[in-house]
């Protein structure tokens, strides 16, 4: 059976795609290889979407996946390995199954780079985070970590120090990789303390993270710091290689699409964290969904 649309992946770029496909009156199909809602199911609480004060993670996503499936829209569970172009049409293949299809809208997101460490799933909302806008206002007179020499990191711990009481900002180097004039801001903040050469070698935790213990990578020796929260900021890690060599993909296995989602595949659009681009936000990526859904329409149309 030939659909539409079919979008895979069915976090909030992807379903916004679904919900924007069937109002545009085309059939829509979600892949989806775990469950729906994508990252922001982890995060307690979300203050920072317009015109929602605050909810779960686990409710956005709930809502978004009735509204799309209200409309029309079909989920399945899959893992797409391959997608290749036939006459008119495109196969998008999982390692069970084939669907047809006018065109694809890839919102396959990326997943935060991890530690690795025992008990890091687990402390995940119970003061460890990936996301310092998306959570950060929760530790307000607190104490808190960041991990990760970036830009990402450095805004991070800038931003955490506005309203907590200590931000420590550990790196496993002796330099940031980050802007110099922010990492000179940083040392100025009478709050931040700069661990270098340093890494998080032990989460230690009841009910919710207590301390970390920091390893110098130079010396060895270990110190324990008490913290509310964790805030780990080491980069991300899209997974588009499936795609290669259909899209075009950037240094860092990004899709190469603009604010328009095109991709260099004619058909093929990209939506969400998944794409090249500088703000990776619920809002971008709504945004994306939409964008990209509405091109892919236009595109089946013609």
């Amino acid at each position: 059976m030939l659909t539409d649309i079919i979008v895979i992946g069915a976090g909030t770029a992807g379903l916004t795609a679904a919900i924007y496909g069937q109002r545009a009156g085309k059939q829509v199909l979600l892949l989806e290889e775990g469950i729906y809602g994508g990252q922001i199911v982890n995060s307690p609480q979300i203050e920072n979407y317009p015109g929602i004060s605050q909810i779960s993670g686990f409710q956005f996503a709930m809502n978004l996946h009735e509204q799309a499936t209200a409309l029309g829209a079909r989920l399945e569970t899959g893992k797409a390995v391959e997608i290749i172009e036939h006459d008119n049409e495109k196969i998008v293949r999982t390692e069970n199954e084939e669907y047809h299809c006018g065109a694809v809208i890839l919102a396959t997101g990326a997943k935060n780079r991890k530690l690795g460490l025992e008990k890091e799933d687990a402390l995940i909302g119970r003061g460890i985070s990936y996301c310092a806008a998306c959570d950060g206002a929760f530790y307000k007179g607190r104490v808190a970590a960041v991990v990760g020499g970036g830009n990402t990191a450095l805004g991070d711990a800038e931003y955490l120090a506005n309203f907590c009481k200590q931000v420590y900002l550990i790196h496993r180097r002796d330099a940031f990789r980050g802007d110099a004039g922010q990492v000179e801001r940083l040392k100025d903040r009478k709050n931040v303390t700069l661990v270098l050469n340093s890494v998080v070698s032990e989460l230690i935790a009841g009910q919710r993270l207590e301390q970390i213990q920091v390893q110098d990578v130079v010396t060895q020796e270990e110190q324990q710091l008490s913290v509310d929260g964790l805030f780990v900021a080491v980069g991300q890690v899209p997974e588009n290689q499936a795609f290669a060599g259909l899209v075009e993909l950037d240094s860092q296995g990004y899709i190469k699409a603009g604010e328009d989602c095109r991709t260099s595949a004619e058909g093929v659009y990209a939506a969400g964290d998944c794409r090249t681009k500088n703000i990776r936000q619920l809002t971008t990526a709504a945004a994306d969904g939409a964008v990209a859904a509405l091109a892919a329409c236009e595109y089946v149309s013609q």
